[in-house]
Parts: structure tokens; sequence; C-alpha cells
């Protein structure tokens, strides 16, 4: 059971993280470069619409399994050590910032984008890309934690 919950765990990370690094330092530099606002605009739109399902999933998937291997391995969050809860601070923190991204700017974006108010958009859209760069080094963090957290301490 606890290799299961940790490969789930890994993976859902893996998944939110890793698409959170493709899509910020390989896609939008690409995005930037070849396409003009209105294209970069209603690509964005699109690729959140499918990736953020993905990330529900993470968002689901991860504190499901971390609560779980937190009472398999330690018999509750009470007696972890420090970097897990390192982890579940930093992971709550970036599902909170995920969730509003999701209900605000995107909507907000994709609604722009729909109605080709170009320069709505841009605002949602730069918006969320900050939020998206806090997001990916609280993930890099939660990462570091989990990898070397034991040793650290």
């Amino acid at each position: 059971m606890i290799v299961m919950l940790i490969t789930l765990h890994l993976l859902s990370a893996v998944v939110w993280v890793g698409g959170m690094f493709f899509a910020y330092l390989v896609l939008r530099p690409v995005v930037v470069a070849e396409l003009d606002p209105p294209g970069r605009l209603r690509l964005w739109s699109g690729v959140f619409k499918r990736f953020f399902v993905w990330v529900w999933i993470a968002v689901a998937l991860l504190p499901f399994s971390g609560t779980l291997l937190a009472w398999e391995l330690f018999g509750g969050f009470a007696h972890a050590p420090l970097y897990v809860h390192v982890m579940l601070m930093l992971g709550s923190l970036m599902i909170v910032i995920f969730a509003h991204v999701f209900f605000a700017p995107a909507r907000r974006l994709h609604k722009a984008v729909a109605a080709s108010s170009w320069q709505e958009a841009g605002r949602h859209l730069a918006l969320i890309r900050k939020l998206v760069a806090v997001n990916l080094a609280l993930g890099l963090l939660v990462i570091v934690a989990a990898s070397g957290g034991r040793f650290l301490v």
C-alpha cells in the first residue's frame, strides 16, 4: 500500500509541477516569440482548460495520498517529521493559489478571449503568469523538502 501511495503522490506532483515548469519556462517563451497577442491568448486559454483538469486531479490526489502516507508511515501528522509539515504547508498554499487562479483570473481570461477582448484577456493572463511563477517556486521547494527533508533535519 505504501508503494502505491508514494507512486500516486509522486506522479501527481510531477504532473502539476512539471506542467508548470514546461508551461512557464519552455512553452511561454516560444508562444511570445511566435504568436500575435490574440493567437497567444487563445492558445493559453485552451492550454489552461486542458491542463487544469489534470491539476484538479493532482489537487485531489496529493492531500489524499499525503494524509494516508502520514498515517501509514508516522501514525499521523502529530508524529511526522518537520519536512512532512513543510510539504503540507507549501502544498496547501499551492492549492489555495491554484484555486484562486482557476476561479478568478482564468475564468475571466476565458470570457475575455471568447469576447475577443484582447487587452482584458492580456491583463488576466499577466496575473495568471505571476501566480504560476509563485506556485512553480513553491512546488520546487516542496520537491526539495520531499527529496532531501529527512536528510536536512
